[in-house]
């Protein structure tokens, strides 16, 4: 990995995520990047992990509302950020790098994805790549009416990388995983909505209003309760989704480490159509 793994810290001036708990049992995640639309990145990764863990245990958390500043909720890969790409001394020890990486981010969204709390996404604009797939791991979902969702990554040569594709299957239907994945097409909040990758729409005005409502109304409920309608709804929803996400893993590093996913980067970064080869 390019990034130190075993500090627990967050260094002055890289923080990603903002944790705040109010008095009410609800904690509040800020993805708190405006200035880079709260692209992700492996930094991303890591500090998820560490919020989850110290949210976990915490008898005090109720709910948990994952929100962000600015004008999006996260346009995806944030390809500026240190530590992007993985290197290798061969192709096939690059894929096994890459392999690792995103194993370890499955990891850390297992962690997040998995907390005994509730937890309620917030999203506004683009919600796209990463950001989708991370809206998908909360258990509900408010946007605001001008967020918009999309799946772009076999536009630029590679797979769908954090299950994006296998959580929307489980929430719409394998059909609208296809649709969505295989074509990197753009969908607006109510058409989220109707396929039930969304369960509420509402202004951009009324936000956090919403949400925050929402998570005390959890929140007044009985946390034991509580806690297990959400790990036997899951339960339900998720099976087979670790073998599933083995296969993403594999997947996504062999087409990262493709001349496809060059090409498609190339291409992005030159505002020209990409020539894909399949190799």
């Amino acid at each position: 990995m390019m990034i130190d793994i075993l500090d627990r810290r967050v260094a002055e001036g890289e923080e990603r995520i903002r944790l705040d708990v109010t008095g009410s049992g609800i904690a509040v995640l800020t993805l708190c990047r405006p200035d880079k639309l709260n692209g992700w990145s492996w930094e991303s990764s890591r500090q998820l992990g560490l919020l989850a863990d110290r949210i976990r245990f915490d008898e005090s958390v109720r709910v948990v509302l994952l929100r962000a500043e600015g004008r999006a909720f996260c346009a995806g890969i944030d390809v500026t950020a240190p530590g992007g790409a993985i290197t290798g001394r061969s192709p096939a020890e690059r894929t096994h790098r890459y392999y690792e990486g995103i194993r370890w981010v499955h990891e850390r969204f297992a962690a997040f994805a998995g907390l005994p709390q509730p937890v309620i996404a917030a999203v506004q604009g683009y919600c796209l790549g990463f950001g989708f797939e991370l809206a998908l791991m909360a258990d509900i979902r408010i946007a605001s009416d001008d967020a918009v969702f999309a799946l772009p990554e076999t536009g630029i040569g590679v797979a769908v990388d954090a299950g994006g594709d296998l959580r929307t299957a489980r929430d719409a239907g394998a059909g609208w995983a296809k649709l969505l994945a295989l074509t990197g097409r753009r969908i607006d909040a109510p058409t989220a909505e109707r396929n039930g990758l969304v369960q509420l729409v509402v202004s951009n005005g009324e936000l956090d209003a919403t949400a925050m409502e929402l998570a005390a109304e959890i929140a007044a409920n009985a946390p034991l309760a509580v806690r297990s309608v959400k790990r036997n709804i899951d339960a339900f929803a998720d099976a087979g989704l670790a073998a599933a996400l083995d296969r993403t893993a594999l997947a996504a590093a062999l087409t990262l480490t493709s001349e496809d996913a060059r090409e498609g980067y190339a291409a992005k970064a030159d505002r020209r159509p990409p020539a894909f080869e399949g190799k």
